[in-house]
């Protein structure tokens, strides 16, 4: 059977990773051993290749379903860069282009096939999939099968068929947000069987959270770019004339902009996202129509222009920055005006659906006021408790002033627990300020011992400190059961163990502060900059050239170890994270050269650079060049070039000392060696062989003298 092994040789083959992720080797090793598994990780965690390498080592095909199409074409582009071969068949390819695929599937030629779920149920597929051996199903967004989730797709509904289909091979679902509910019901749509289910963390550290108030937005924005010069980003705008708007706005400033939403062409939304992943444009002005098809790992940052309507939409749409796991930001403004206009839209939808979608919008907007740590808030909603502050988003950069507001709490957890947990937000306070209305007298509330506890509170504060709660875990919200709050773990041990809890008065939140300009940075961080500008520009030409996206190519943080890094040489450059023999192959020649290039542009500057000197003269030597020639283009002493030879030899690198010390002068330089030992200073051996040999040479011979002691 095929084992975890092959599968960490692929990881580093086709992908250039020494390590799987946290979790990814135990869900590879689930899906090897023909279990389902269902998997929630955040965008950018690295689900991909979760299904991706188990693709490559299991024989057969691995069918993925993925809803969009220009995902699918984003990440073939990418598999097959790799040098992984991969197709997708959907709406957009031709009867021809369609043929060809297939062939190339029963052909076993490919190793994945992405296909949208309306390509999979159409007429005729699942006995084309019945005549191939598929080692794996993997749904992708798996989330859009639920009707609890965001992004519900009726047709998502219908994959339970592959189950039936094919009871025996193993699929994997996998999302990046889903709460329990959704989770739940992914399970059971897709008639899983006793799945592992691995839920990994939703933080993603690298990202710094920010709130700003919805006053002269653009201008905040304009200041925000400044910051990020000539770094992709995505701004979110609640309506398509905002999107075009703002877009224009930029454009007129100077920045490279466009827009996207539904209500354009197919062929404008193509060129707009083309331009985008093709680094032709840097900000893309967009509806929540745009992102999910895209697997763009460079974007650094992503500004929400509105309120979003809910955390699910807001977690996946910050999510889009950031995915190679290097710092970026998410910055959201956010106004009351904006709630007012997204609960007037919310209430148009199905009757049904509209109350869920008002709680969901109303926790959103507790995030947006939210007076402690942002990230704790997002990963309380998906279930995950944070046990210390992030330090990386605003409140913890500039926390608001709290009070001891445990008296308050135990009030509120306590009418929770003598009300049963059967009360929602609005019918608790009325207990709490003693309120005699229907609904109180009715449940017999009037009775319990808590009744009228918090009556000196109004029915704002209550509501504001009850989100305070809400967003540090001590309540949880029940939607599926008439939204009825609901104690946890740590709201019993503050009822019940006495820990304290800190909450915030409204008018006491400071504003947050203006973010700090950054100080004069070192010069070596400069000059790693510098290098890291030189390689982006390198690889947005062979992007270009290969007609690929520039991030398929290496992601920036792939880019960002290199510049730290400097490798010189192949076997340098295969440590990069992130560069598998593949890509070597293809593009590491020119970035080495690009390295080379600028080392030695920086050392003719008078910059000395730490690390790959004596690299960059063995890529020199391996082109055919001698020493005095090296010596002349690296601007350094001819003795130093010998010095780098005599440790790359040492080094075991391929190099012919006897080319620049013959074999008689080795004998007679041996003999002083062997005299005066190898650890002898150049100038005394040098003074004890008559000063006959130039101290090149001796430097030289040490090297062979060492070579012949150790074979």
């Amino acid at each position: 059977m095929t084992g975890i092994r092959e599968a960490r040789e692929a990881l580093k083959l086709y992908f250039g990773y020494d390590n799987f992720r946290p979790m990814q080797e135990q869900i590879i090793s689930c899906i090897l051993q023909q279990q389902d598994v269902v998997v929630l990780m955040p965008t950018g965690g690295g689900k991909s290749v979760c299904y991706q390498v188990p693709a490559v080592v299991m024989p057969g095909l691995c069918v993925v379903v993925s809803p969009l199409i220009a995902l699918m074409k984003d990440q073939v582009e990418a598999l097959l860069e790799n040098g992984i071969k991969a197709a997708y068949m959907n709406s957009s390819l031709a009867a021809e282009e369609q043929y060809r695929v297939e062939n190339a599937c029963l052909a076993g030629e490919l190793k994945l096939l992405y296909v949208s779920p309306e390509k999979l149920l159409s007429a005729g597929f699942l006995s084309f999939l019945k005549r191939l051996k598929v080692s794996l199903f993997a749904v992708d967004e798996a989330h859009c099968i639920s009707a609890w989730g965001h992004d519900f797709r009726p047709e998502y509904t219908q994959l339970r068929i592959l189950k039936q289909q094919f009871p025996q091979t193993p699929m994997v679902a996998l999302t990046a947000t889903a709460d329990k509910l959704t989770q739940k019901d992914i399970q059971e749509q897709l008639a899983l069987r006793n799945p592992e289910v691995f839920i990994s963390s939703f933080d993603r550290p690298n990202i710094n959270l920010m709130v700003k108030p919805g006053r002269d937005r653009f201008n905040k924005i304009t200041e925000f770019l400044e910051r990020h010069h000539g770094q992709p980003g995505i701004i979110y705008c609640l309506s398509r004339k905002g999107t075009e708007a703002i877009a224009e706005k930029l454009k007129r400033n100077g920045f490279r902009a466009t827009s996207y939403h539904a209500g354009m062409s197919a062929s404008q939304r193509a060129k707009a996202q083309e331009d985008f992943l093709k680094d032709d444009v840097q900000i893309v002005c967009a509806t929540v129509a745009f992102g999910m098809g895209i697997d763009k790992s460079n974007v650094r940052w992503v500004i929400h222009y509105n309120l979003p309507k809910n955390i699910e939409g807001y977690y996946q749409e910050i999510g889009r920055a950031g995915r190679d796991g290097a710092k970026s930001d998410a910055l959201l403004f956010y106004s009351y005006a904006d709630v007012m206009s997204m609960r007037s839209m919310l209430t148009e939808g199905k009757e049904e659906q509209v109350e869920l979608q008002l709680v969901k919008l109303e926790r959103m907007q507790q995030y947006a006021e939210a007076t402690i740590c942002r990230r704790r808030i997002l990963l309380q909603y998906f279930g995950e408790t944070m046990h210390k502050d992030c330090g990386n988003c605003d409140i913890c950069r500039n926390p608001p002033t709290s009070f001891d507001g445990t008296l308050l709490a135990q009030k509120a957890l306590s009418a929770i627990a003598r009300t049963q947990e059967q009360v929602n937000m609005g019918l608790l306070i009325d207990v709490l300020r003693g309120s005699r209305n229907a609904q109180v007298l009715e449940g017999g509330y009037h009775q319990i011992k808590t009744y009228g506890a918090g009556r000196e509170i109004s029915t704002m504060d209550w509501q504001r400190y009850l989100h305070q709660m809400l967003n540090a875990g001590l309540v949880e919200l029940a939607y599926d059961q008439n939204y009825t709050l609901k104690l946890t773990e740590q709201s019993r041990q503050v009822l019940f163990d006495g820990r304290p809890v800190q909450l915030v008065k409204f008018d006491e939140v400071k504003q947050p502060a203006e973010e700090i300009r950054p100080k004069v940075r070192p010069k070596k961080e400069v000059i790693q900059d510098a290098l890291f500008e030189r390689l982006r520009a390198l690889r947005k030409r062979l992007a270009d050239e290969h007609g690929v996206p520039p991030y398929v190519i290496f992601s920036d943080s792939t880019l960002q170890e290199m510049a730290a890094e400097k490798p010189a040489n192949r076997i340098a450059m295969l440590s990069i994270s992130g560069v598998g023999s593949v890509k070597y192959e293809r593009y590491g020649y020119d970035f080495v050269n690009e390295i080379i290039g600028f080392i030695t542009e920086e050392q003719e500057k008078g910059n000395k650079l730490k690390g790959a000197t004596h690299l960059v003269t063995y890529d020199l030597y391996q082109s055919g060049n001698n020493p005095e020639q090296i010596a002349r283009m690296r601007n350094l002493n001819p003795v130093t070039i010998y010095s780098h030879l005599a440790t790359l030899f040492e080094q075991g690198y391929d190099v012919d000392l006897y080319r620049f010390v013959s074999k008689k002068e080795y004998e007679a330089i041996k003999k002083a060696i062997f005299s005066l030992g190898p650890e002898a200073k150049l100038k005394d051996l040098y003074e004890s062989l008559g000063e006959q040999y130039e101290y090149h040479k001796i430097r030289l011979s040490i090297a062979l003298f060492k070579a012949e002691q150790n074979s």
